[in-house]
């Protein structure tokens, strides 16, 4: 029987429990770009499960980039098949330039410290080297560059470029490890995703409504803000060492199931959340998570004034 991408996901959220992560709330919102955050220590994830990884979307993918930019986190996906079969166990694959690997991949290393060797790129399946200690055996033993490459069945240029760092295919790498005798071929970090910059796909003028006027409002008070999409949170405005998970919600009956969204992830990521609303409300927080009015954001006159705002509701819930 096929298993169950709800199924996939709760397997995940098992395995950082036990491995003594905090794990976000399921928040049980389809058609966005990640279903997990999770913390330890200063390791943040962003992860996001599919059956089938071939449906990540370029736009999803794009979306995990921005936000692990801005999180500082390392986003992943975790499945369990391609149209081309089962995801191999041990190996680490990538799409849009977001690491993937099996569910099995993923306990083998979070519950016993067992890292990936191989990952898959064009052409076939591919180690990293250690160049420098390769360079340096070879140096030692006074083995030139021609005899090694005549080992590996490839070119000088080859060696030099796997003594500079370029992953190897797997039978080459084995045939230089046999020669040299030592092991050379080092394991992968699912997690050492270095994000580059991150650019928003949609700029302000894709939006209209409370939206639009929050983000703007947001920026002419000194703001950076990225607005995000398929997410339970809308923006990431941030000022300094400040960032907050923004919501913009205009239907009063969804407001605190998004605030207590926004707010288990923001407890998760260690970030400040905050709604913005339209209408006035006896409410001013959720769960932790401050409500302030698109009024109340028009007579703020910088970010302080926002700050201070967020910092009184938030002492109000923990009172």
């Amino acid at each position: 029987m096929a298993q169950k991408r709800e199924d996939l996901v709760a397997q995940i959220r098992s395995t950082l429990a036990k491995t003594g992560w905090f794990v976000s709330d399921p928040h049980n919102i389809r058609s966005i770009s990640f279903d997990i955050i999770a913390r330890r220590d200063k390791e943040l994830l962003i992860i996001k499960a599919l059956t089938n990884i071939d449906s990540l979307s370029i736009d999803d993918a794009e979306q995990l980039r921005v936000l692990a930019t801005a999180l500082r986190a390392s986003p992943m996906v975790i499945g369990l098949h391609s149209g081309s079969g089962k995801l191999e166990d041990g190996i680490l694959y990538s799409r849009f330039g977001i690491p993937i690997i099996s569910d099995a991949t993923f306990r083998e290393h979070m519950v016993d410290g067992v890292p990936p060797f191989v990952y898959a790129a064009p052409g076939g399946l591919y180690v990293r080297l250690d160049g420098e200690l390769m360079r340096r055996i070879r140096q030692d033993r006074n083995i030139s560059l021609g005899a090694l490459a005549e080992v590996a069945g490839v070119s000088r240029k080859a060696i030099q470029m796997y003594e500079s760092g370029m992953g190897a295919m797997v039978e080459i790498a084995a045939k230089i490890e046999e020669f040299l005798n030592e092991p050379i071929v080092v394991p992968l970090n699912p997690f050492s995703y270095s994000p580059e910059m991150a650019r928003a796909l949609r700029a302000f003028d894709d939006f209209s409504g409370l939206n639009r006027d929050v983000f703007q409002m947001l920026k002419e008070i000194g703001y950076s803000v990225v607005p995000t999409i398929r997410c339970p949170f809308d923006a990431l405005a941030s000022e300094d060492e400040v960032l907050l998970l923004t919501g913009v919600e205009q239907n009063p009956n969804m407001t605190e199931r998004k605030a207590r969204v926004v707010g288990n992830i923001s407890r998760v990521t260690e970030k400040k959340s905050v709604i913005f609303v339209r209408e006035t409300t006896s409410v001013k927080s959720i769960e932790g998570t401050p409500l302030i009015t698109q009024d109340e954001l028009r007579r703020a006159d910088d970010v302080d004034d926002v700050l201070e705002l967020i910092l009184q509701r938030e002492k109000r819930k923990k009172a």
